[in-house]
């Protein structure tokens, strides 16, 4: 039973989209949206000893805003944060970014040393849905952002073999160190990166407005989600719910896009 792909992208007032080829609304139906957890075909380059020079990474918090994911590509410090990113060996845009639904939970944990506060991480072995937004990036472009994620210099392609046969690899400890693989799209693997660890064991903190107001323009932009749906959303999670309410958010995520 195949998930919800969502609307398509669109552009967003206030909000432009660098070069991505959103997915036209009479072939969304057409794509394999990811399905429950695991499964996914075992991918047969995989299997074969080969890698794919193409993946969908799938950003579930701040990267959903392409403005954000910019400074990831080509370098630069997003509005709000205290970090300056050295970019991708490759700049380009992504070649498509289209809205999907994970299966799983989202939950803020940790401290940000970009945004202070919690950090959006994703618990694939818990019930529920995660929108998010997929692009389509070559493996080195991918490589090169779960890097920065580390705060590593880019540079070093991973491999993605493991996580295509089991769904997800421990590549490194702590943050942003589990790849996880929920399925593919267009026969073409999907990826995203979360903690070593899931829900059960985190460490929740809530998040700052500045960075779930990153977080709300990508859900503005994939899933075309209104300021009450997405505060419902986010100031529901588990580390969020803590200091934040549907109603807080709202208020908050409206008098800093008004400062903005």
């Amino acid at each position: 039973m195949a998930d919800r792909v969502g609307r398509p992208d669109s552009a967003t007032p206030g909000l432009p989209q660098p070069g991505f080829r959103p997915v036209a609304a009479g072939r969304a139906a057409g794509i394999r949206d990811i399905v429950a957890r695991w499964r996914l075909r075992p991918a047969g380059a995989a299997a074969a000893g080969a890698e794919p020079d193409r993946v969908w990474y799938a950003a579930y918090g701040s990267n959903m805003c392409a403005e954000r994911l910019a400074c990831y590509l080509r370098g630069g410090r997003p509005a709000g944060a205290a970090r300056t990113y050295p970019g991708c060996r490759d700049g380009r845009p992504p070649e498509r970014a289209v809205p999907v639904t994970l299966p799983g939970q989202l939950y803020f944990a940790l401290q940000s040393t970009v945004w202070g506060g919690g950090t959006a991480f994703y618990d694939p072995d818990r019930t529920g849905m995660v929108p998010a937004r997929a692009y389509l990036l070559t493996t080195g472009q991918f490589s090169d952002i779960a890097a920065q994620e580390r705060h590593r210099q880019p540079g070093a392609d991973l491999s993605p073999a493991t996580a295509l046969r089991t769904g997800r690899d421990r590549l490194w400890p702590g943050r942003y160190g589990t790849l996880v693989c929920p399925g593919s799209l267009d026969h073409t693997p999907v990826l995203t990166l979360t903690a070593s660890g899931g829900l059960a064991d985190a460490d929740l903190r809530a998040p700052r407005a500045a960075y779930l107001r990153t977080i709300a323009a990508g859900l503005v932009q994939a899933h075309g989600w209104d300021l009450g749906r997405i505060a419902e959303y986010l100031g529901t999670r588990p580390g969020a719910d803590a200091q934040w309410t549907p109603t807080a958010l709202r208020r908050a995520l409206a008098e800093t896009a008004g400062d903005g």
